[in-house]
């Protein structure tokens, strides 16, 4: 099997040159019979044996070598989101290996943003651990966002706990409708999140219904189908390139 990354991309609701204001970088895999192999069939397996610590630094060195790339084609960088699985907080040294990637590039970590999920939280004694790596991760130079929040039963409760620069809303808040009950628990989110001054990102919007609620109640950043589906690289710079036009015309 093949190892490559499809981007994921996010687009605010206020005026952008670009249309996008930042990606998230996913690996996939390519089997040569089965072709693209999506994360969700993959993904638990490497989590379950901890190989998926060498897809995630795989994904970030494509990510910090595209950066890298940008800067000499003189093109505008982008943040971009990278996962962090559970397995990384076990070695106390990540994050050391991931600013080397980043210097061997030569790239500012600043435009990198690590997604940390629930699953990281082991027990109690876990979120002292965890709040360490939060402030080392900002020590670095990385922004740092939780991935999938209300997936899990303590969501709240990490929001207190730790200095997160953003959320990202787990698809199960965006029904196909819209009723009132989940209206109301989204819209609360993410007054909270804003009073925390906190990014609120919208995971899984597939239509405009959905798209439109989360404008009106001040949600940052749309990702899912209704805006753009998962692209490999070469359809991603296209759709820069075309968005790029477009604001210029």
């Amino acid at each position: 099997n093949k190892r490559c990354g499809v981007f994921a991309p996010k687009s605010p609701f206020r005026p952008n040159p670009i249309g996008l204001s930042c990606v998230k970088l996913t690996g996939i895999k390519k089997h040569p019979e089965k072709g693209m192999i999506p994360p969700g069939q993959f993904i638990p397996i490497l989590e379950n044996s901890g190989q998926i610590v060498q897809l995630d630094e795989f994904v970030f060195e494509q990510v910090c070598a595209l950066l890298k790339r940008w800067q000499e084609d003189g093109i505008a960088p982008l943040p971009i989101s990278v996962n962090l699985s559970r397995h990384h907080f076990k070695n106390r040294n990540f994050l050391g290996r991931l600013r080397s990637i980043a210097e061997h590039y030569g790239v500012d970590p600043g435009w990198i943003e690590l997604e940390i999920t629930e699953s990281i939280f082991f027990d109690e004694s876990s979120i002292e651990r965890v709040k360490t790596i939060v402030h080392q991760i900002h020590q670095s130079g990385f922004t740092c966002s939780l991935d999938d929040f209300g997936s899990g039963y303590s969501s709240l409760g990490l929001l207190k706990e730790f200095e997160i620069d953003a959320i990202k809303l787990d698809r199960i808040f965006f029904p196909a409708t819209l009723d009132p009950r989940s209206q109301v628990v989204i819209e609360g989110i993410v007054a909270l999140a804003k009073n925390l001054k906190l990014t609120i990102v919208a995971e899984g919007v597939e239509s405009g219904e959905q798209a439109d609620f989360l404008r009106r109640i001040g949600c940052d950043l749309i990702q899912g189908y209704y805006y753009s589906p998962p692209l490999m690289p070469t359809a991603f710079a296209e759709l820069r390139c075309k968005q790029n036009q477009e604001f210029e015309s």
